[in-house]
């Protein structure tokens, strides 16, 4: 079981886009959303992810091919 924080910055054409709900969806890890801001033009979240090491590599891939920004976050 891996932990890790990540910011994920949203460009403007995803903010409409549920993309947590699929996160979740598609991988078995654990998402907790530790800070957030959205607006009309731009949005980013820091989030926690756990789960199996794999599993956390590839929900970080996937979000990356959707367009999103990922950076590792300090705690």
């Amino acid at each position: 079981m891996v932990e890790q924080s990540i910011r994920l910055t949203y460009p403007p054409s995803l903010l409409k886009t549920p993309i947590i709900y699929q996160l979740i969806r598609r991988y078995d890890i654990t998402v907790n959303i530790l800070r957030a801001q959205l607006s009309p033009e731009q949005g980013w979240l820091v989030i926690h992810l756990s789960g199996e090491e794999g599993m956390v590599n590839d929900a970080i891939a996937w979000l990356k091919a959707q367009g999103i920004q990922v950076d590792h976050h300090s705690k």
